[in-house]
């Protein structure tokens, strides 16, 4: 069994019916996992040094990034004080390299200027994924924003004609041009531009809890900042802009700075063998 499926296992033991309790926390989660429970006797939750949001209900949601080597450390304050502290081990994962070619030099290695513009547009985006609403969008699960073939996979290391750069920070998703993009949940959108100079057009919904999905190199945009969207909604279309070498929807998923894999989430079934 592939490791990714058993973060995707770890996830669903953190979130059930908001059921879950301290001793029912995943026992491992793979890299790029996310972890939802519910803990209704903790008060407090910090996970890494962060402190966490509990909900009014016990609702908790953390992640582990790409990279985390773990163990995860949970620390836990219950309402009558005790304090608990839970080491969840990370699975590693094997990161295939994928080489991507035909890409424009100019947005493989802009020059200073265009790299300054990358750095404000960058920071924009930072900036709208530090949201911590109550808001419990997520606990309904999640659809996929577009069916299609998966072009790219989160975490894989990409080479742009020949010239090594960061890894994937989500899902690329193989749909025509003017393929309508719906919202995989609920949420409120943080922020929506049509140009930006990598991303071309650019939406990031918020779902809660520091949760959020962002959707890239859209060729039209259908919500604007601040506008609430329910799940299945269509927000925009598909497209090609930004630093892209055919039509697809980029599907990336924050957990606040931390990326995780959207083929982990809840209701997003694996692919075939």
């Amino acid at each position: 069994m592939k490791a990714w499926w058993f973060g995707a296992l770890a996830l669903l033991a953190g979130t059930g019916a908001h059921a879950a309790t301290p001793s029912r926390l995943p026992t491992e989660l793979s890299q790029g996992g996310l972890v939802m429970a519910t803990l209704p006797d903790v008060t407090r939750v910090n996970v890494g040094g962060k402190e966490v949001r509990v909900g009014s209900d016990g609702m908790v949601v953390f992640g582990a990034g790409r990279d985390e080597k773990g163990p995860l450390v949970v620390n836990l304050t219950h309402a009558n004080g005790r304090r608990e502290t839970i080491r969840i081990p990370v699975l590693p994962r094997d990161w295939p390299i994928e080489r991507v070619n035909g890409v424009p030099s100019k947005t493989v290695n802009p020059p200073p200027e265009i790299a300054a513009r990358i750095a404000r547009e960058q920071a924009e985006v930072t900036a709208a994924r530090d949201r911590d609403d109550d808001r419990e969008d997520f606990t309904h699960g999640f659809i996929w924003p577009v069916q299609g073939r998966i072009s790219g996979r989160f975490g894989n290391q990409r080479i742009y004609n020949g010239d090594p750069k960061a890894p994937h920070s989500g899902m690329d998703i193989a749909v025509p041009t003017g393929t309508p993009v719906k919202a995989p949940a609920g949420g409120v959108v943080t922020f929506a531009q049509p140009d930006l100079y990598l991303t071309g057009g650019t939406v990031l919904l918020d779902h809660g809890y520091g949760l959020s999905s962002n959707f890239l190199h859209l060729s039209r945009l259908d919500v604007k900042v601040g506008q609430q969207v329910r799940q299945g909604q269509v927000i925009g279309a598909a497209g090609m802009t930004g630093r892209a070498t055919g039509p697809h929807v980029h599907w990336g998923f924050n957990w606040f700075g931390v990326r995780l894999d959207p083929l982990l989430l809840p209701g997003i079934a694996p692919p075939g063998p």
